[in-house]
């Protein structure tokens, strides 16, 4: 959880954080197993949190959302609009459409065609979205935007990309969050998404070496990669090689990406997710694939108020690059 206020024009201020881990399989591959695990852990991160907000912005796993790009007429009037989304979106969408939420957000003009406009797509079913509105109620909390994994972390991608040249402009940008189960691709070139790819690989592998390895339950396991104290052996039997193969399950993604597009270059990697606060995994990454390769790091030109402490920020941020673009919405116009 993030809560992120203004501290001037255009100059935001993170307030508090609060990370809480989720019980075992509570969450499996995006569905909530457990209604009730997943609520007390929100609730228990929301009292870690410490802030009177009640309204929540939560988002939905890419795996559970269908987006697609189309273009439609310009000079449409709202109603028109929408008429013509739904009608685009049965042709896309293999559920009827009572069954789903649907949503549309205009991007702009069509490129190479000025007399369309180009339209993003989204739907979910609608037993996911009931699910996690269950969820924050049962904390006592109320979740007022629904939004995607993949469109939050774009949300922040934006603070980060000063960090380029030219602010990254014609630049291709590979996005790759590596969480506990999934890592995800997202490349982006003057902040469109070109490229999506998710494949099974996280930081699961490594609690689980770390269990095979040492003897440790699934819960000491993950303790101990996050608090260290594991034996001298553990950076080089099962901590490195878990390194090696994270870069190349990248330089794999990227390969996908050659392959399947007319691109053949990606000028940056941002590494995020759990697994980017490794020390040493942009260096891994950056080394096995050739390119610079960067940590996430959203909050790097905000404001940071008492409660903050800079240095496990710092390392916490490539995990929160999500609920970062989450928190952002509040400043939606």
């Amino acid at each position: 959880m993030v809560e992120i206020g203004e501290a001037g024009k255009d100059i935001y201020r993170v307030e508090r954080y609060a990370i809480e881990p989720l019980p075992k399989d509570s969450v499996v591959e995006g569905n909530i197993n457990n209604l009730d695990a997943v609520s007390d852990a929100l609730k228990r991160c929301h009292k870690r949190l410490g802030s009177n907000i009640k309204n929540l912005a939560l988002a939905l796993p890419n795996a559970a959302v269908i987006s697609k790009k189309i273009m439609v007429p310009a000079g449409q009037t709202e109603d028109d609009l929408e008429l013509q989304v739904e009608t685009e979106a049965n042709q896309y969408i293999p559920f009827a459409l009572d069954e789903v939420n649907l949503d549309f957000q205009v991007l702009g003009p069509a490129p190479n065609s000025p007399d369309d406009i180009e339209v993003l797509i989204a739907a979910s079913r609608k037993e996911k979205i009931i699910d996690r509105l269950a969820v924050a109620e049962s904390a006592g909390l109320k979740a007022t935007v629904m939004d995607v994994d993949l469109f939050a972390s774009q949300t922040a991608f934006e603070l980060i990309e000063s960090q380029f040249p030219d602010r990254g402009k014609d630049q291709n940008i590979a996005v790759v969050d590596v969480g506990s189960s999934i890592m995800a691709v997202n490349v982006l070139r003057n902040d469109q998404s070109i490229y999506m790819r998710e494949q099974p690989f996280g930081g699961n592998q490594l609690t689980q070496e770390i269990q095979n390895k040492f003897g440790l339950s699934p819960e000491e396991a993950e303790a101990a990669k996050r608090a260290g104290g594991l034996p001298e052996n553990y950076e080089s039997d099962v901590l490195q090689p878990f390194m090696d193969m994270m870069g190349l399950e990248v330089a794999r993604a990227l390969q996908f990406f050659f392959t399947s597009t007319q691109h053949n270059q990606i000028h940056h990697i941002v590494l995020s997710g759990g697994c980017a606060a490794i020390p040493g995994a942009d260096e891994t990454v950056g080394k096995r694939v050739q390119v610079n390769t960067i940590i996430a790091n959203p909050f790097v030109n905000m404001q940071l108020s008492s409660k903050i402490r800079p240095k496990s920020l710092t390392q916490d941020a490539p995990s929160l690059m999500v609920a970062c673009g989450l928190a952002m919405r509040r400043f939606d116009p």
